[in-house]
């Protein structure tokens, strides 16, 4: 059902106006940078530019595809999906193999999900946009939280 909403939407959407692409835009990035400012704070591979570009360009995208609905060749499902593939490109660049570790993998998802939240500003999907963003932002934060203490309780006991 949610699909069939979504194309009903997508299809209204031929009608976007310029300031419903500046809001778009706009909420898309207030979202990466509540993101990126977590990730900045955290000194981690990516941080305020670069959650808040990716949102916003995946927005920009988003809305480019509304103004060719209804064209045969047009397809916003499509472009979407093609955002989801470009941005898996720039996630793989942040994930680095050690000898024993691998690091980044974090950042590289955080970075992928940034770029679902501009496509939902583009979607005017706003109630989702919200809820998404501080799902990321407490996923981040919390999980971080437990991680190290599950790594910290770890290297205490093969140390012991």
């Amino acid at each position: 059902m949610t699909s069939y909403f979504i194309s009903i939407q997508v299809l209204d959407m031929g009608n976007n106006t310029n300031l419903d692409f500046i809001i778009s835009i706009i909420v898309a990035m207030i979202a990466g940078f509540c993101i990126g400012l977590e990730r900045q704070m955290k000194n981690k591979n990516a941080g305020l530019k670069t959650y808040t570009l990716v949102s916003v360009g995946s927005a920009i995208f988003t809305n480019i595809s509304f103004e060719y609905t209804g064209i045969d060749y047009v397809d916003t499902a499509r472009i979407i999906s093609q955002i989801v593939v470009g941005v898996g490109f720039l996630g793989a660049g942040v994930i680095v193999q050690g000898k024993h570790k691998i690091s980044g993998l974090a950042t590289a998802a955080t970075i992928w999900c940034s770029a679902g939240l501009g496509c939902l500003a583009a979607l005017k999907m706003y109630t989702e946009l919200l809820s998404a963003t501080i799902i990321v932002v407490v996923i981040n934060i919390l999980f971080g939280y437990i991680n190290s203490k599950i790594n910290k309780n770890t290297n205490n006991e093969i140390n012991n």
